[in-house]
């Protein structure tokens, strides 16, 4: 049940690493920089003039930060705003069974498939996963939807409230304030690690704003017997963590690269770039190592994103990570 309208261009799922070679001097902790005016070459460093308006709070700035491998360097300060600069998010839950995939968003579970969530989608749910799904009314047809913001909290934590088993859940950004701003350092050198690391918090930083998250818990999701929708960008709201995107499915803010190399979308919490899942030609890159990365002459080190359906970005870190939260 891939979406056609929207995956036979799948040409894109990742995030550019690119930072400003000209910084004045790395020294100072609180540096500003014009975000949108800065110039420079694609050299594997992040440059901040990708960053689409309204998808920072404040201008980026360097100052003093500790990676993850204890090395003290210089970092980009990046304050995002929490929700995509340029649109709307949603839809998520169809009303109906009998809606069309026009009124619902998406769903994958790493198998790598994609799902669109119509009214066959929650019709069908038995025949997918098993005994004990109900997410409708038999009688009206109307789908198990968390409305209201209690119904979201209750159903959106690890231990769902009995209550909403059986439930499409969806949040508003309401719930949130609009979005949730955070504080991302970034290392201005990227340092490359001798062993990988495993992802356990967030990767990164998209171009319009938005928290690049790891792998949706899906396996925890499905075992309440809910479904937490996420929109044709592969994006949904957490109340407590705000909105964030488990995938892309081409739909966010990108920077085309003027060599047909896949887009950028972003920027990986160790300085490298995330880039789309294919070129402009639509060909997949056939040498990325565990992390989904490789080096070329014009972007250093990079990533590509992996496919909606496998719920995820990136295998892996090859570098050591800055923090999502602003050093004292």
């Amino acid at each position: 049940m891939l979406r056609s309208k929207h995956y036979t261009k799948l040409l894109v799922v990742g995030l550019l690493g690119v930072l400003i070679s000209a910084c004045g001097s790395s020294d100072s902790s609180s540096e500003s920089i014009d975000v949108y005016n800065t110039v420079t070459e694609v050299t594997g460093y992040l440059d901040s003039q990708f960053f689409i308006d309204g998808a920072l709070s404040e201008a980026v700035t360097t100052q003093s930060c500790t990676l993850s491998n204890g090395s003290v360097t210089s970092c980009y300060k990046i304050v995002i705003a929490g929700k995509p600069a340029d649109r709307e998010v949603g839809p998520f839950c169809p009303p109906n069974i009998s809606s069309d995939a026009s009124e619902g968003g998406i769903w994958f579970d790493g198998s790598g498939e994609v799902y669109d969530i119509d009214g066959d989608f929650i019709v069908n749910l038995e025949n997918l996963y098993g005994n004990g799904w109900q997410l409708y009314d038999e009688l009206t047809g109307a789908v198990n939807v968390t409305d209201t913001q209690a119904a979201c909290e209750a159903a959106a934590r690890p231990n769902v409230d009995p209550a909403y088993q059986n439930y499409c859940v969806q949040c508003s950004l309401d719930y949130v304030n609009g979005g949730v701003s955070q504080t991302f350092l970034i290392p201005v050198s990227p340092e490359a690690l001798s062993n990988p690391q495993n992802i356990n918090s967030d990767i990164g930083v998209s171009l319009d704003g938005v928290v690049l998250a790891p792998a949706a818990p899906v396996d925890a999701i499905l075992s309440n017997y809910t479904i937490a929708a996420f929109d044709d960008c592969g994006g949904h709201i957490n109340p407590f963590e705000g909105y964030h995107y488990h995938a892309s499915t081409g739909c966010s803010a990108r920077e085309e690269q003027s060599d047909g190399h896949a887009s950028l979308l972003g920027f990986a919490l160790d300085g490298y770039g995330v880039f789309a899942m294919y070129d402009s030609t639509g060909f997949e890159e056939t040498d990325l190592d565990e992390c989904r990365g490789h080096e070329d002459a014009s972007r250093g080190y990079h990533y590509h994103a992996a496919s909606p359906g496998e719920n995820m970005f990136i295998g892996c870190f090859h570098g050591a990570q800055g923090s999502i939260s602003e050093t004292p």
